[in-house]
C-alpha cells in the first residue's frame, strides 16, 4: 500500500502521520509531500527516515491513496491529477465537500456510499463531523426539523499561526497577528470569512454539510461559530428540534451505542465533555443531554472532540481504512 501524504509536515498533517503509525496502517511505502520550502527534507515514521518531496514526484510514483491536507487551493489544483494516474484523494479540504458529483463521508455513518470509482473524497468540516455523530443516530429515530447550533472552537483549528498568536499573547509577547483581535481572555464570533449573507464560511459548512452526509434536505442547520483561546479541541451546543416526542434515557441509550461517541452525562458528579480530556483522543464526547423546556420535542446537547483528530486526521485515516479492508482501492 503505497500512501501519499500531502501537506506532511503541516499541523494536521503531523497527526496524520502520527496516526498511521498509531493505527497500524497497512503502509508499505510512505511519500511524504509538502511545499518547495520543505523538499528534501526528512520525517521520521515508524523508526525510519524518509525525505519530503514535491507533488510531480509523488504523483509519478502513483500512489494507492493521497491523503491531503495542504488546503483548497491545493487540493483544486493537485487532487485530479493524482486522480488521472489511478490514486484515490482524501481530502480534508472544504474544495470538494459541496461538489454533488464527490462523496462527503463519516465513515460511522455513511462509508457505504463509498465505491472503487470515487478517486476524489471530501473529508468534512471538523465541526460537522462531531456534530452528525451525535445527529445521525437521533435523526434515524426520531426525524430532525431543525438544529441550531452554536461553537466553542481552539485556535487549532485556523493552525499553527494561531496557536503561536494565543501563546505570545499569554506571555506578553508581541508576535504575528492570526486574528483582527487578541484572542486571550477573548471569544471571537468570527470563524472564516464572512459571506454576503451575513454568515461565515464556517457556519455555512454547519448548515450545508450534515443535510449532504445524511442525504437528507427536510431538517434545517444554523449556526454561530465562535473561536475562543484553547488550545485544542472544539466544543457545541446543539439544540436539536423533532419531529417526534423522544425519551432522555433512550437518547442516551442511542448515542452509548454509537461506536466512536462516549457518553459523559452526570450533573450529580459534575460529568460533562471538556476539550481539556478531549485532548488526543479519536471519540466524540456528548453530554449536558436535557429537553428544552421552552418547545416540544426539543433536546440540548454539548458535544466536545479533539479538531485535529476525529474532526480532521482519524476521520481521513478511518476513510482509508474502509477503503482497503473493502478492497475499494
Amino acid at each position: 500500500m503505497k500512501v501519499a501524504l500531502v501537506g506532511a509536515t503541516g499541523m494536521v498533517g503531523t497527526v496524520m502521520l502520527k496516526l498511521l503509525e498509531e493505527r497500524n496502517f497497512p503502509v508499505t511505502e510512505l511519500l511524504p509531500v509538502a511545499s518547495v520550502t520543505s523538499i528534501g527534507k526528512e520525517l521520521n515514521f515508524k523508526g525510519h527516515s524518509h525525505k519530503i518531496i514535491g507533488m510531480e514526484d509523488a504523483i509519478a510514483a502513483k500512489p494507492d491513496i493521497a491523503i491531503f491536507s495542504a488546503g483548497g487551493n491545493t487540493s483544486l489544483q493537485w487532487a485530479p491529477k493524482f486522480a488521472e494516474v489511478g490514486t484515490t484523494v482524501i481530502d480534508n479540504s472544504s474544495a470538494w465537500r459541496m461538489d454533488p458529483s464527490k462523496k462527503l463521508v463519516v465513515p460511522e455513518i455513511n462509508a457505504h456510499v463509498l465505491t472503487s470509482e470515487d478517486k476524489i473524497i471530501a473529508n468534512p468540516n471538523c465541526s460537522t463531523i462531531q456534530m452528525v455523530m451525535a445527529l445521525a443516530p437521533l435523526h434515524k429515530k426520531y426525524s430532525m426539523k431543525r438544529v441550531v447550533v452554536s461553537t466553542y472552537q481552539s485556535v487549532s483549528g485556523t493552525g499553527v499561526k494561531a496557536v503561536a498568536q494565543l501563546e505570545n499573547e499569554i506571555q506578553g509577547v508581541s508576535g504575528e497577528m492570526a486574528y483582527p483581535y487578541p484572542i486571550h481572555k477573548n471569544a471571537l464570533p468570527h470563524c472564516d470569512v464572512f459571506e454576503a449573507n451575513g454568515y461565515t464560511k464556517e457556519e455555512m459548512k454547519l448548515a450545508r454539510e450534515p443535510q449532504k452526509i445524511l442525504g437528507d434536505r427536510t431538517f434545517s442547520v444554523t449556526a454561530t461559530a465562535v473561536r475562543i483561546p484553547t488550545a485544542g479541541g472544539h466544543s457545541e451546543a446543539v439544540n436539536v428540534e423533532f419531529t417526534n416526542d423522544f425519551d432522555l434515557s433512550e437518547v442516551r441509550r442511542l448515542l452509548h451505542e454509537v461506536p466512536g461517541i462516549t457518553v459523559q452525562d452526570n450533573p450529580d458528579t459534575n460529568t460533562y465533555p471538556m476539550p481539556i480530556y478531549a485532548h488526543n483522543k479519536d471519540e466524540v464526547f456528548v453530554g449536558r443531554i436535557r429537553r428544552d423546556e421552552t418547545q416540544p420535542n426539543t433536546l440540548n446537547m454539548w458535544i466536545v472532540s479533539d479538531n485535529l483528530r476525529k474532526g480532521a486526521a482519524t476521520n481521513a485515516i478511518q476513510i482509508a481504512e474502509y477503503l482497503v479492508t473493502e478492497e475499494l482501492v
